[in-house]
């Protein structure tokens, strides 16, 4: 069939990029307010929906995945003065729900948010348990918005306390004493999502207006910068770590609780390497990092000689992750070929063993104590949905969890690898069900950037494609730290194209060993995984049957006047301000270098009107410039979906998260059968 499109106003608009002009005739899409664009996301959603729905696969794949999303999913607990809290979903409901128990007595409902509206996008973002359980302080967000307002409720009676404290966002809420320290932005009207400058830092006493809350710290000089409050597990100290963007290279600092007027004092700046605080112990503040350790390691900095650092861990083989001090213990989580393993070590370095896995997979998130014997662990693989571990004097059991819903035993997981333009060789793990014979309906799946490595984790979307007689390559390529931060750095800035040409690899390897074929072929990504994908569409389109850009940043000369974008350029670099940036950047963007549409296979381009992580625009301007190069009409389909109600992905509900994938996978099953 053919599909003909809507016809956009094309502007005269032209920048002038240090000598360069460079027409934006869709510029005015970057209003999302602005009446032609509201008419441009009703026009294509008028050619996209009605398409989606007729394809049979959609309908098919939609069942199939409300199913296998009707399984229990459950986060690791947090547990204070014998209060443990934690957040379950017993299959389709649109939020989790978060329980409580006492003593080790009977799970109760604490908090539902299912019930905060009427279609489910209310949703729980932040949460943090008083230390002496009596209070659960949690932020909401709306719609999938980054915007959040933190509330507190009695874990007792489950009454919600009166006190509301707005305009965060990138907070955590770090108790102490009778209220919490939590980061905010300057008012903004509501709607108005501005750019992300002068963050502070507050503590927020329970019962006062949020008018009257304390500041602690704020750093005008330097708007950029942002900070997020911990608080030692000792109560003895406040530290601040000091964001530039998204650099890894943190600043870290502190200051002592009994002082809260004393200017904070600097342990290192941003951009030097890496800096997580564990633990204080005996006038010792012990610290993860990757200074002269692309691997990581953890060094002991005394308070009475910052410069110092005496090696606790040294840098090992493989990549630390995550840290965490409980239990007395210092926890390492490690990756070994994308999957992790948790190292025990005592508080001098010593190793102490290691906490048993359930298999190959991933651990999200561990919580504990420093004076708790017990640990929880958030685990979940490609089959296992997420599972609450407990983990105490030695033994690992399974506090709420749910069994695979596909029988791991038909379902074989390979590791493989290609090798890249410059002799690297890029791993990828290759998911199929046993009596799928190849060549066969393949999705490849990458994300590339701000040190995010790709483990495996649950989908149920993907095991319907299984189950249908797809195949699923995850790809780890540079910009993640599956090898430590030097993968990070050679897919980053002027060597981001390295990151594509990984990917290129890996699609070559499927396509020369049989796996798929040019016409089975797939390819998906989510935000930065969605300038991937339209990067490959724009540059590789003779790799792909079909391929998917969700939410994607395609607009990289102008990413970083929107939201958060501005925390971007430590990533890609900034067009306006630096003239070799705009060299890189203008070469790959897939908005500046959408060539002859005809040659393009049928693509999907996904974004959320509510999105204020990766603004819409990007993905309206990207698809009116590919239906635009195709003459307003085309034989493959070359369409946008917009979501209401929805923004970047955290906290979107069940419902809407169910059909968007078996959109997604119905289009990719669609036409990666021909």
């Amino acid at each position: 069939m053919a599909f003909t499109y809507p016809t956009p106003r094309r502007s005269e608009h032209v920048d002038d990029y240090h000598g360069t002009p460079v027409p934006d005739p869709y510029r005015w899409m970057e209003d999302p307010d602005d009446p032609e664009t509201k008419a441009f996301v009703a026009a294509s959603n008028d050619v996209t929906m009605p398409y989606l729905a007729s394809l049979p696969e959609v309908a098919a794949l939609r069942e199939r995945i409300a199913e296998l999303w009707d399984t229990p999913r459950t986060g690791a607990p947090s547990s204070r003065g014998g209060v443990t809290v934690w957040h379950h979903n017993d299959g389709v409901r649109d939020q989790p729900v978060f329980f409580v128990s006492r003593d080790g007595g009977e799970p109760e409902v604490l908090l539902d948010p299912n019930g905060l509206s009427d279609d489910g996008t209310v949703a729980v973002m932040v949460w943090s348990l008083s230390p002496d359980g009596s209070l659960l302080a949690y932020t909401l967000s709306e719609a999938g918005s980054d915007r959040q307002v933190a509330r507190v409720l009695d874990t007792a009676t489950g009454e919600v306390l009166p006190d509301e404290v707005r305009h965060l966002r990138f907070t955590e809420l770090a108790w102490w004493g009778d209220g919490f320290f939590y980061s905010r932005f300057p008012d903004l009207p509501e709607g108005d999502v501005g750019l992300f400058e002068n963050m502070s830092v507050h503590y927020h006493r329970l019962g006062d207006p949020q008018e009257e809350d304390r500041p602690v710290f704020a750093n005008p000089e330097q708007p950029a910068l942002g900070y997020v409050p911990e608080v030692s597990d000792d109560d003895a100290y406040l530290l601040l770590v000091e964001f530039d963007g998204t650099a890894r290279e943190n600043g870290l600092l502190f200051l002592p609780l009994d002082d809260l007027d004393a200017a904070p004092t600097r342990i290192v700046h941003p951009r030097v390497a890496a800096h997580q605080f564990l633990t204080h112990r005996d006038g010792r503040f012990l610290v993860l990092t990757d200074q002269d350790a692309p691997n990581g390691k953890v060094v002991a900095i005394p308070l009475d000689d910052l410069e110092a650092r005496e090696e606790v861990i040294p840098e090992g083989t493989m990549p630390i992750e995550l840290a965490a001090a409980a239990a007395g213990r210092l926890i390492l989580v490690s990756l070994e070929e994308a999957s992790h393993r948790l190292r025990l070590f005592t508080l001098d370095g010593d190793p102490d063993g290691e906490i048993a896995l359930p298999g190959m997979g991933s651990v999200l998130e561990v919580s504990g104590r420093m004076d708790d014997p017990v640990v929880y662990m958030g685990f979940q693989s490609f089959l296992r949905p997420p599972t609450a571990l407990r983990w105490e004097g030695g033994a690992t059991t399974v506090f709420a969890g749910a069994e695979p819903r596909l029988d791991p035993s038909r379902v074989v997981i390979e590791r493989r690898h290609a090798v890249s333009t410059d002799g690297a060789e890029v791993g990828m793990f290759l998911l199929r069900m046993d009596d799928t014979s190849f060549p066969a309906p393949t999705e490849l799946y990458g994300y590339g950037g701000f040190t995010i490595n790709i483990t495996p984790t649950y989908d149920p979307a993907r095991l319907a494609w299984l189950e249908a007689g797809g195949v699923v390559a995850v790809a780890n390529l540079r910009g993640g730290t599956e090898h430590g931060e030097e993968w990070h750095r050679q897919g980053m800035l002027a060597a981001k194209q390295q990151v594509f040409d990984d990917l290129y690899a890996c699609a070559e390897h499927l396509l020369e060993t049989g796996v798929a074929t040019r016409g089975t072929l797939g390819i998906r990504g989510r935000s930065n995984g969605g300038l991937l994908a339209a990067a490959a569409l724009v540059q590789r389109p003779d790799l792909w049957g079909a391929v998917v850009p969700q939410v994607p940043v395609a607009d990289m000369l102008r990413y970083q006047h929107f939201t958060a974008g501005r925390y971007w350029t430590v990533e890609y670099g900034d067009a306006g301000a630096d003239p070799a940036a705009f060299e890189w950047l203008v070469r790959y963007s897939p908005l500046h270098n959408v060539g002859d549409a005809s040659a393009y296979p049928p693509t999907l381009v996904m974004t959320a009107e509510g999105d204020d992580r990766v603004v819409p625009m990007h993905s309206l301007k990207f698809a009116a410039t590919l239906q635009h190069a195709a003459g307003g009409s085309s034989e493959n389909p070359l369409l946008v979906r917009v979501e209401t109600r929805a923004g970047h992905g955290l906290g979107k509900p069940v419902s809407k998260l169910i059909d968007e994938t078996a959109d997604t996978f119905g289009f990719l099953l669609h036409h990666l059968r021909r």
